[in-house]
Formats: structure tokens, sequence, C-alpha cells
């Protein structure tokens, strides 16, 4: 079914509620239904950088997010599918992470070092590595140490046999179909590690998605993150983490590199109570990677702060019921709108509510109808889910057939057009 866009009035919010200047406008009712998709499009995918956002890094692929509520800051080529490199160890640690959360598997379950793990991923691979013996048994809480600390491409490979018996069933059926789960709907994966392998894609928004995905939902594995070395097998190595050395706050992720996808990183860090998530690839230089990434954060720190833009329960917008007893519905976000906006209050922003419809009746209350998409500068801010606030029940007979006949004429007029 198409989308349909609801549109706000113009309006400035009660006092207190944004900064003086900032207004949610929104596209006519009437809006054409290609034009509001083609909008609604455009706007996903984003200008190559963001135009107006006073900051111009030199990352080929960019996006800064405050974790809370998802609102992107600033983003360059975002969408774009890129070698993640060992960043994609992220999607590793989060299948173990379900795993361990589900009941699947335990943190003292000990897993084998297998030949091809300690040849492909080991000591003699000359890669990053936690150096674990071969044959030895490791358990899920070393091999996560190990991977996530030490980057150990080993530990990945022992995590990935162990649960799904080879790699390649690890990455389509485990990794992928959990990305898939997550909304991460571009990401595609050839092995565990992120060595070079043409099945290994991420965009920058994708791993920012992955990153926010961890820190809120895995509050207890995301502290292994920060710690700033390990030893395993009598070794000791530190976190490859520049950040954690290097800025306030800074607590995780994950650094990587192949030749193919150049230095990345994605990193996060808290000040003043705000979590900020970075998220760089494709740089030509290790030290450039972290310049850019402070660079990012520091920025965001210095320029942005959260402000709500609807309360939680406040009324957002209506959606079109089709055969009900009411013709509408009305919805409401059950968690409060917030979204970053420059301090300096400059910010127009752009509200709508998309939704696949007309909804059919009946409607249960706190039915998830669609979403709220607020735009800054052309580029999604945030995007939250919007629910029916209250019970639509079926309509009469000749309702329904009103209905009916109303969208038939809908889509005959929508057909006609498209043929202009």
């Amino acid at each position: 079914m198409a989308f349909r866009l609801f549109s706000f009035r113009r309006t400035r919010f009660a006092a207190g509620a944004m900064a003086r200047g900032i207004v949610v406008a929104a596209v006519a009712a009437g809006i054409g239904w290609g034009g509001a998709l083609y909008a609604a499009n455009q706007s996903v995918q984003g200008a190559k950088k963001t135009e107006d956002a006073g900051f111009d890094g030199d990352a080929p692929t960019a996006i800064l997010i405050e974790a809370s509520s998802g609102s992107v800051l600033f983003e360059k080529n975002a969408d774009e599918l890129r070698a993640p490199s060992s960043m994609m160890k992220l999607m590793t640690a989060e299948v173990v992470f379900n795993a361990i959360k589900k009941g699947d598997i335990k943190l003292t379950d000990e897993y084998r070092i297998s030949e091809n793990a300690w040849r492909r991923g080991g000591a003699p691979s000359g890669g990053s590595t936690m150096f674990a013996a071969i044959n030895s048994k490791v358990s899920v809480d070393d091999l996560l140490h190990g991977a996530i600390i030490q980057s150990g491409n080993d530990a990945c490979i022992a995590l990935a046999e162990a649960m799904a018996g080879n790699e390649k069933i690890f990455a389509s059926d485990f990794m992928t179909k959990r990305a898939r789960e997550l909304g991460m709907t571009k990401s595609t994966f050839g092995n565990s590690n992120g060595l070079p392998d043409p099945g290994n894609k991420m965009t920058v928004r994708e791993l920012g998605v992955l990153a926010r995905h961890i820190i809120l939902d895995f509050p207890e594995f995301y502290k292994l993150f920060g710690e700033k070395e390990y030893t395993w097998n009598k070794i000791r190595q530190f976190n490859r983490n520049p950040l954690l050395n290097s800025m306030e706050g800074a607590d995780g992720l994950k650094t990587g590199y192949t030749k193919e996808g150049g230095y990345g990183m994605v990193g996060s860090a808290v000040q003043n109570g705000t979590r900020l998530i970075v998220v760089v690839n494709g740089l030509e230089d290790h030290e450039d990677r972290a310049t850019e990434a402070k660079k990012m954060l520091e920025w965001g720190f210095r320029n942005f702060e959260t402000r709500t833009l609807i309360a939680a329960e406040q009324p957002v917008g209506y959606a079109k019921v089709f055969g009900g007893e009411s013709r509408s519905v009305k919805l409401v976000a059950k968690t409060p709108v917030k979204v970053m906006v420059h301090k300096n209050g400059s910010d127009k922003l752009i509200a709508r509510v998309v939704y696949s419809g007309p909804v059919r009746a009946p409607v249960e209350a706190g039915q998830q109808v669609g979403v709220v998409r607020v735009w800054r500068s052309g580029n999604i801010a945030v995007e939250t889910p919007v629910y029916a606030a209250e019970a639509i029940g079926t309509g009469s007979t000749v309702r329904r057939a009103i209905d009916g006949a109303s969208e038939l004429v809908i889509g005959m007029f929508r057909a006609g057009a498209e043929k202009l």
C-alpha cells in the first residue's frame, strides 16, 4: 500500500518546549502521493553532506548521532556501502550478546580454537589476534574480551564455528538475519571478523544504528568496549580505540582497517549527560580517523542540545481509517519525541507522520500505526513510532461500502495521474 503523510499546521509549540525560531512545518495534506513519497525518499538519502551543519569533515563517509533519540546531527554519504573492516565485529558481538540474553549460550561455555581459527585469525595470520592457542578451549566471556578489546579475528572465528558450524553459515544465518531484525536492510556479511571478503558491506548509518542498539540494549556488555587492555596467553594488548585516552567521556566502540575499506572507526562519548555516536570510514591514515572522529564529537557537544518536540501521549496527528466507525484515528507517541537542535535556535524542522494506509478497522488502542519523522536541513533527524490513541471499531456495511468506493476512485485518479 502507498504511504500517506499527515501534516501539521505551521505551529509554534508551547512556551519552553522549543527554542525561539524553531517551528514545525509540514506539507499540506493534499500533496500528491508521488510527491509525498519523493520528498520522503529524498530526505532519507540526504544530501551528499549536511549542507548547513557548520561542519565539513574529511572522511568520505560519516555520521554523528545522539544516542538517546537517534537524532542525526551530521551525515555525509551515510548510505554508501563500504567494507566495514573490523568494525563489523560489532555485528558478531551483538549476535553473541543476543544469544546470551535469550539463554541460548552462557558466558561460561567453552569453545575450541580450531586449526582454521588459529591459522586464519590467530598468531600465524599476521592480523589482529587474541593469541588463543590451537585446540585450546576458551570461554565465551574470554572470547568476547578478545574480540572486542584485542580485535581478535581468532576469537570471532571460534565464536562463529561453535554457534553455527562454520563462518559462512554464521555470516548468513546469524549475522545477516539478525541485522534485518534490527532494521539494517543494506548490510551484508561474508565472515565474522571483517577480513577482506566481497560479501562484507555496511554503511556508516547502519553501523551507527548497530552501535546505538548495543549501547541501549546491552549496557552490561557495552562496558567491555571501554576496557583499555586485556591479557590472554600471557600476552598483554591494549584497546585500539584512540578516543579512550584522548577524549573526555569516551568509552567505545571499535576501529577497523582493510586496504579495500580504508581506516574507519565507530566511537562514542558522554558529556554532561548527552551521549553521541560517531562513525567514519574510508580515510587513508589511522591518525586521520582519530582526528576526524574526535573533531566531530567535539563539534556535536559544543553546538547542540536536546529539546522536546512532542510530549509523550500528546496527539501527533490522525490517520485515515478504512471501514471503521470513525473515519480517522488519533495518533500519539508513547515516549517524548526529542531532537537535537543547534543551541543558537536557528533550526527549522519539518515533521510528518508516515503510515501505510488507510488503516483497516478494527484498530486497537496502542496499535502501532506508523512513525513520526522529523527532518532537519533535508535530512532525517529522528524517527519515532506512533500508536493509535483509541480503539476504532468496525463500521456499518454502508460505511465500509462508502470507504471502498472512495478508495476505488482515489486509486483510479492516481493511476490516471501516473500515466500523464
